[in-house]
């Protein structure tokens, strides 16, 4: 399906992610907005803001997590209708959203909903790890070095999503931060192709329909050629937001789970282990997390003297390497 003359220039990002995972501050980086509340991190409905960031026209639409297990079949159909309405006739990137300080299961769920709903291209052609969060890696430290020494979990993610990946999140002020935002929209632009698919297709029959009848209203009836450029993007506009629920077979698609439950055990752990890790200096906090995973997995009164032990050399060859380079 061809592509609105209106809009064959704008570049069309969706932005992804749980509450709390820097979707918010992507959107606001990205146009150069206020960090405002009143977007979908709080409101739990899909936004679209429209702007200019390097020179190039924008459109950037952000979704809550409708991918999780435990949202509601219905609820997941209006999201999802909305979020594919908004980025009609398709987006040119799909952003996720990942902390560089949470594991990767949330993040690959989310690839995996992608998938199902738009099919594979959809992620190894049109997706970018956007990794937020990144203040948590040590000042000298950077993200590629990072992700290879101790997240190759992380790592999988890229490889699935055709090897890219970024970040917002630049040190140095704001110069370095519209540098970042260039940077992202030349990794868009090589993208190039945006994401097709037979819902998408419908979103956009649906659109040019309610859009014409919206037009023929306006103009009692006389043909859309009287209308302005202008008049028809905000006719466009208000047509994406009125499509309603599109077909999407959510139930075979995301077949019923168990009720939510409580996180898991290891999850837990993962959470309390990196909570208390945090007074330590930097430099302490990975080798201290090292032994205490590894008293984790091996368990039992031998599992915590090995973990101790493992932590604590791991302490002191840091020790003894930065007293070395001073």
């Amino acid at each position: 399906m061809s592509t609105p003359a209106a809009h064959s220039a704008e570049l069309r990002l969706v932005v992804l992610g749980r509450t709390g995972e820097g979707k918010r501050s992507a959107v606001s980086s990205i146009l150069g907005l206020d960090d405002s509340p009143q977007d979908a991190d709080v409101t739990q409905e899909c936004s679209k803001h429209r702007g200019e960031a390097a020179g190039r026209r924008v459109a950037v639409v952000s979704s809550p997590a409708w991918f999780g297990s435990g949202c509601d079949p219905e609820e997941r159909r209006r999201l999802v209708s909305s979020f594919v309405s908004l980025s009609s006739p398709g987006p040119h990137v799909f952003l996720l959203c990942v902390p560089v300080n949470q594991p990767a299961d949330g993040a690959a769920d989310a690839l995996d909903a992608l998938t199902k709903l738009f099919g594979a291209p959809a992620v190894s052609a049109n997706a970018v790890v956007l990794f937020t969060h990144t203040e948590e890696l040590e000042e000298d430290e950077q993200l590629e070095g990072y992700l290879a020494t101790w997240r190759k979990d992380l790592l999988q993610l890229v490889e699935r999503c055709g090897g890219r990946y970024h970040t917002l999140e630049a040190r140095g002020g704001e110069a370095e931060e519209g540098k970042a935002v260039e940077a992202l929209l030349e990794k868009v632009e090589r993208v190039a192709r945006p994401c097709g698919c037979p819902l998408y297709q419908q979103a956009e029959a649906r659109v040019r329909e309610r859009q014409a009848e919206m037009v023929r209203r306006r103009r009692g009836g006389d043909q859309a050629g009287d209308v302005t450029e202008e008049e028809m993007e905000a006719v466009r506009e208000e047509a994406e937001r009125s499509v309603g629920d599109l077909e999407v077979d959510v139930e075979s698609i995301f077949p019923p789970s168990a009720p939510p439950q409580a996180p898991s055990f290891l999850w837990a752990l993962w959470e309390k282990l990196t909570g208390w890790t945090r007074w330590l200096p930097r430099v302490l906090r990975r080798e201290a997390l090292l032994g205490a995973l590894v008293g984790l997995f091996v368990g039992g009164p031998y599992g915590g003297m090995m973990g101790a032990t493992v932590g604590s050399v791991a302490t002191e060859v840091v020790r003894r390497r930065t007293q070395k380079a001073k």
